[in-house]
């Protein structure tokens, strides 16, 4: 069986107030939005994650829950490890994350620049998206890993299965 890794950068978050810390920035209206229709693309397509690990910032728990309502009944049981260790990670550190996955399918909610580059380093050829290298807020890419153990994932063995924005979903 092939290992499904899923890589979600947070939705929109609000700026609304410049004195909050940015670990507490909430989302915005528009990512509130934006995080279920993403969790119901996700279903839509097949690719349900069976573990997570997300970044222990408010809007990166924030878009977390709102994929799994998007995902449907059943997803908010998901096994989920929130870290501050995915706060602004590395792309190593990113993959160090990867390398830990015990699931067939397995999604990691992150930042930017690091969630970013660690896409464009784990796969072997780059989707054709004019917002692929830029990863805007909600970017979401899934890759097929192949038939590894997680623990041998290396930089540019994984093949692309889909990517996908915000803007390019209905509604």
């Amino acid at each position: 069986m092939n290992l499904t890794l899923i890589l979600t950068r947070h939705c929109k978050s609000d700026w609304g107030s410049p004195l909050l810390d940015d670990h507490d920035r909430p989302l915005n209206p528009r990512g509130m939005h934006d995080a279920p229709r993403i969790g119901a693309w996700l279903a839509s397509e097949g690719f349900v994650p069976h573990s997570a690990d997300i970044s222990s910032a408010r809007r990166t728990q924030e878009t977390w829950a709102g994929i799994t309502r998007g995902l449907g009944p059943g997803s908010g049981s998901t096994p989920v490890a929130v870290t501050r260790a995915l706060y602004h990670a590395t792309p190593a550190a990113i993959l160090g994350h990867v390398r830990d996955a015990d699931s067939a399918c397995h999604m990691i909610v992150g930042h930017n620049p690091g969630i970013a580059e660690a896409a464009s380093r784990l796969l072997t050829t780059p989707p054709d998206h004019p917002r692929f290298h830029d990863f805007p807020t909600g970017a979401t890419l899934i890759l097929d890993i192949g038939p590894s153990d997680w623990p041998d994932v290396e930089w540019g063995g994984a093949q692309l299965l889909a990517f996908v924005t915000p803007h390019d979903l209905p509604g």
